[in-house]
């Protein structure tokens, strides 16, 4: 331990300290996220310092241990940050009454501490432990104050055996605590018992961490805990791919290379793991395969409700589209085309129907025709899609209210999933969801058990899109199992044509390199780079100066830029960082944590649902005040503030830029998309044509004219395996 560190005057140190000390006060204590601000008499130090960390519980008087980086902050001054904080109780007189004064062990308060401390001295612990009935020697103590004082220590005693276990097993302190808050007093056991437990249960522990714990809890490479634990992994693995399932002959030797042991290991733990139900076996396309329990159920179970939709009664008397189409024409004062005529001829008479289509096709104008013939009817109408941004877009053009399909199916964060469901279904007769290629598998599934049987329903979406970020390919599988009717847009119409991104959208669609044109009039551009280099310095230059100084775009809030992939210097993690220091580089007040930094204004997405804070994964967010003191970060989304704690920071990332995956059901008003052969893994024509149709005034791709070649002859993204298809023809009957 270090026995002088230094005291930077501005610079955050780049080395590890070691502290230790007595907390003299303990400023704040978050006791929900363990984030705690101590003041702290340290060895070597003169004055008293700052301590900012984690810890379960702590307390005046305590003695910690901490490892960490000294910093400046421009409020509070000079503070070490703590990366591990260690407590142990005080073993001074003067200690142990602060300890004691400090209210940590119910029952006892700042006068109670000194009686017992005057009677006992450092000996208070031991009284406590080994024989508590001495306690009612001090005035005022009877025997229920005794057993609540004795309770109390055991509590902190075990919170502090935890902390220590944690630690000692490679657990950093702000985990440790969430570990603590999810397991309580059997964290030890339960951890001991089967550490792969992590994994599931604790936001922010994978399997590598879940078995870093379990190498220094001794537990053997081979072990079949492990081997079983891997094949949840291997199939969480895939289904981070979009999979709900994997091939038998993909599975096994995916696990082995993840968990590095032999095939006869992983095949033994696959038949425990399929004997107790936790995987399924089942076939695609005759193919063996396995699926995670929970997603194999809800694939089926979607396929049921379709069924049962589509076998039910229309929830309206029946309509004269031969009257009605005329009608909504003279009240909309628009013209249907042909196709378009279809579809509403169609959505009047089917009970679950399906429209498809591209941008420019039509696809609003044909919703709002059906809505307003069906309105008048008396219909009650609920409208959905899944991200913030895609239900206002909806309620926009329709002019209805439209809700994220979390917030329609009312988030339950007490007990974690939605409160509308088989018990408490929505109150429609017709459910118009849009943007459903972005629907998941689970997200599906919860919607379907809160439809009422009577109801219709009908999905909106453009299949040609890339598919969900999550598992499955719901949209494409409904269509593809010929059993729900479609209705597929082609036409574009005159006034979307004049639109060189819509244009374009379709050409790269049908496999046709799009066509630009130079001049401030054109809304497509392709800018040529000659490497990964001279592209970020395009992209900085296009964002910050030559689309705000043509089109008075704002930097920050109207244009973003869109990643083929996260990963090298044309990816969104290392753009991120360029595009933060040229448009808002983080000031003195800044907050750094979870690899990123953070200042106020910056732009940020969130990256995972938070059910508590009604914020969802793909919603973006600005930041518009730090506290440093209170360890809180203010955020804006859509208009709302929403309030983080630091050691929350690892559910958002920076969001100049963002992969095309994140954007679905987006739109910006400019786009800029890097591609170049570095981004080869990846390019794919459905992920090209999703970026280029997130842009409303203006698309601009800075690459390279072979890279655009690549994307707009090859493939669409590869297979998906999943089983919604099989189970819904196998409905049809």
């Amino acid at each position: 331990m270090s026995e002088r560190p230094s005291r930077p005057g501005a610079a955050t140190a780049a080395v590890k300290d070691n502290l230790a000390g007595l907390v003299e006060r303990v400023t704040f204590h978050n006791q929900d996220s363990g984030f705690c601000v101590l003041r702290v008499k340290a060895r070597g130090q003169r004055d008293l310092i700052t301590v900012i960390g984690h810890a379960a519980a702590i307390a005046a008087g305590e003695f910690v241990q901490v490892t960490g980086q000294w910093v400046n902050d421009r409020t509070h001054g000079v503070q070490f940050r703590a990366g591990f904080l260690r407590s142990m109780p005080p073993t001074t007189a003067e200690g142990i009454e602060k300890y004691l004064a400090s209210g940590m062990i119910k029952g006892i308060g700042p006068v109670y501490a000194r009686k017992l401390v005057r009677a006992f001295r450092e000996q208070v612990f031991d009284v406590i432990e080994q024989t508590p009935g001495r306690l009612q020697e001090i005035d005022g103590i009877g025997p229920k104050r005794a057993d609540s004082i004795v309770a109390a220590w055991a509590d902190q005693k075990a919170i502090r055996e935890i902390m220590i276990f944690l630690h000692s097993h490679g657990v950093g302190t702000s985990r440790a605590v969430r570990i603590f808050k999810t397991y309580g007093a059997d964290a030890i056991r339960l951890i001991s018992e089967n550490p792969y437990r992590l994994a599931r249960d604790i936001r922010g522990i994978g399997f590598k961490s879940a078995d870093l714990i379990a190498e220094k809890l001794g537990i053997e490479k081979t072990a079949m805990i492990r081997a079983r634990a891997g094949i949840g992994y291997a199939l969480s693995e895939a289904m981070d791919e979009g999979h709900c399932g994997l091939p038998l002959t993909q599975l096994v030797p995916l696990a082995v290379e993840l968990l590095d042991v032999p095939a006869a290991i992983i095949e033994t733990a696959l038949g425990l793991e399929l004997q107790d139900g936790e995987v399924i076996a089942d076939s695609v396309d005759a193919e063996p395969c396995v699926f995670l329990a929970g997603l194999h159920r809800a694939e089926r179970a979607i396929a049921a409700r379709i069924g049962t939709l589509r076998g039910g009664a229309l929830p309206w008397p029946a309509i004269d589209a031969a009257k009605a189409i005329p009608w909504v024409e003279t009240k909309a004062g628009i013209n249907l085309a042909a196709s378009q005529r279809e579809a509403v001829q169609l959505a009047l008479a089917a009970k679950v129907l399906v429209i498809t289509g591209g941008p420019g096709v039509g696809k609003t104008t044909l919703v709002n025709s059906i809505l307003k013939i069906l309105g008048v009817k008396g219909v009650r109408i609920a409208l959905a899609a899944p991200t913030g941004r895609a239900a206002r877009r909806l309620q926009d053009s329709t002019g209805l209210e439209a809700k994220t399909i979390h917030r329609l199916l009312e988030v339950d964060p007490m007990h974690g999933g939605f409160r509308r469901k088989e018990d408490h279904l929505l109150d429609c007769d017709l459910l118009i969801v849009d943007e459903t290629s972005m629907i998941d598998v689970p997200l599906m599934h919860a919607l379907l058990k809160a439809v009422p049987d009577h109801a219709a329903l009908i999905l909106v979406g453009d299949v040609d899109q890339l598919p969900s970020v999550g598992p499955g390919q719901v949209l494409a599988d409904t269509i593809a199992s010929g059993v729900v009717p479609v209705v597929r847009l082609t036409e574009v119409f005159r006034q979307a044509a004049a639109s060189r991104i819509i244009v374009n959208a379709h050409r790269i669609n049908q496999g046709l390199m799009p066509e630009w044109a130079q001049g401030p009039a054109s809304d497509f551009h392709f800018v040529e780079c000659v490497d990964a280099e001279d592209g970020v310095a395009k992209i900085l230059q296009i964002v910050r100066d030559r689309i705000p100084a043509r089109y008075g775009l704002d930097p920050i809030r109207d244009i973003q830029v869109l990643c083929p992939m996260n990963r090298g210097g044309l990816g969104a993690r290392s753009l991120n960082i360029d595009l933060q220091q040229a448009l808002n580089p983080p000031g003195e007040l800044r907050v750094e944590r979870f690899g990123s930094t953070y200042g106020i204004g910056d732009k940020v997405m969130q990256v995972e649902n938070d059910y508590d804070k009604e914020v969802y994964n793909g919603d973006l967010g600005v930041v518009r005040a730090i506290d440093a003191e209170a360890a809180e970060m203010l955020l804006e989304f859509d208009g709302r503030e929403v309030t983080y704690g630091f050691g929350e920071l690892d559910e958002i990332v920076l969001a100049y830029a963002t992969t095309i995956h994140k954007s679905q059901g987006s739109e910006y008003p400019a786009v800029v998309i890097p591609l170049t052969t570095q981004h080869y893994p990846m390019l794919q024509r459905n992920l090209l044509y999703t970026a280029v149709t997130r842009g409303k005034r203006l698309v601009v791709i800075v690459g390279q004219k072979k890279a655009l070649a690549i994307a707009v002859k090859g493939k669409q993204t590869g297979r998906r395996w999943s089983k919604l298809r099989e189970w819904l023809a196998g409905c049809a009957g």
